[in-house]
């Protein structure tokens, strides 16, 4: 069998590969299953026993001198191949001038909110994305029985009734209710998710901002004289606003704030559904039941809460009739606000 391995090691060493073709040659004539490399080991079996050391060191040299040339040539002609038909640059061609990039319209807005609200006392506070029902629907008075529960409305994980996509930032409203620190005056900005069709006024994905002040002796006229406040800051002096009686499972007497349509003036488009009014937040005094079950004395702490839509908040603010655009990365949108001061 000696002569057999040095014949093949021969053989081996005299094999030329010069291309694709003869390196998948090579590996089939030598390396295969079939290869001859393969066949010495299956006749290995026969090998007497005194002999078995010596011709297997043989036999294992010679497969490793066999791999590394498939390896080393393959090595080499894919170098050789990538080479080809590169392109010399030609140095005389001006240079690409470098673009600035922009920070994202959402992002813009939501930084002056939170100048707004950070300017009248209001820290940040932030919550889990992924939420169990008690912080997303329980505690926040949600019955058994509401429709925000059910598959339609909501994104469940694994179907898993308790576990859910967060609907709203109100998660974080109410850990923060859970500490028991007070006075509390927080927004809890953050994406959510909800099971809506897409359009130009709703998407699935979308950014909340919502606001929350408990302490003792809150009134309703601070909630209102607090939204006067940000709607001015944030539109402008003549924005008219309005609040219409509302229902909310967590606020109780709860209202729906609209505003002047920024976009039409009045005259009526698709984003104010042509009534000349845009409904931007919802809002009301935190209900008594939410209050006892964050562990809150209803007879000692009062408060409010409100919520908007951060991409309503932009497209009014802007004068953008499409929703979408906001998620579409369409670089001539973007490009529109590199210069933006707002």
């Amino acid at each position: 069998m000696k002569n057999q391995i040095e014949s093949l090691q021969k053989e081996i060493d005299d094999f030329r590969i010069n291309d694709n073709q003869t390196l998948e040659k090579y590996r089939i004539e030598f390396l295969s299953k079939n290869g001859k490399v393969q066949k010495l080991f299956d006749d290995f079996k026969s090998v007497s026993i005194d002999q078995k050391r010596e011709i297997g060191q043989k036999l294992n040299l010679l497969k490793t001198v066999s791999e590394n040339k498939y390896n080393e040539s393959k090595e080499a002609i894919i170098k050789t191949t990538s080479n080809i038909g590169i392109e010399v640059p030609d140095f005389s061609l001006p240079e690409i001038p470098n673009e600035d990039g922009t920070i994202h319209p959402l992002s813009q807005v939501l930084e002056k909110i939170i100048k707004i609200f950070s300017g009248i006392g209001y820290d940040l506070s932030d919550g889990p994305e992924i939420e169990d029902d008690w912080h997303n629907f329980t505690a926040l008075n949600f019955p058994p029985n509401h429709p925000a529960r059910e598959m339609q409305d909501s994104f469940f994980i694994n179907k898993n009734p308790d576990i859910l996509l967060r609907t709203h930032t109100s998660n974080a409203q109410v850990r923060i209710m859970e500490s028991g620190k007070m006075p509390i005056r927080i927004i809890s900005p953050g994406r959510v998710y909800r099971n809506e069709v897409i359009s130009a006024r709703a998407h699935c994905l979308f950014h909340q901002v919502e606001g929350l002040y408990i302490n003792k002796n809150v009134s309703f006229k601070e909630l209102k004289d607090t939204i006067y406040y940000f709607v001015k800051a944030m539109f402008g002096d003549n924005t008219k606003v309005r609040f219409r009686p509302s229902f909310f499972p967590f606020t109780e007497p709860s209202a729906e704030v609209d505003i002047s349509c920024l976009i039409c003036h009045g005259k009526g488009c698709n984003v104010c559904k042509y009534s000349g009014w845009v409904e931007i937040m919802g809002c009301g005094m935190v209900d008594t039941q939410v209050l006892e079950n964050c562990n809150i004395n209803p007879n000692e702490f009062s408060g409010f809460a409100f919520g908007m839509g951060l991409e309503r908040i932009t497209m009014l603010h802007y004068q953008i009739k499409d929703l979408r655009l906001f998620f579409e990365n369409d670089v001539r949108f973007l490009r529109q606000f590199q210069n933006q001061n707002i």
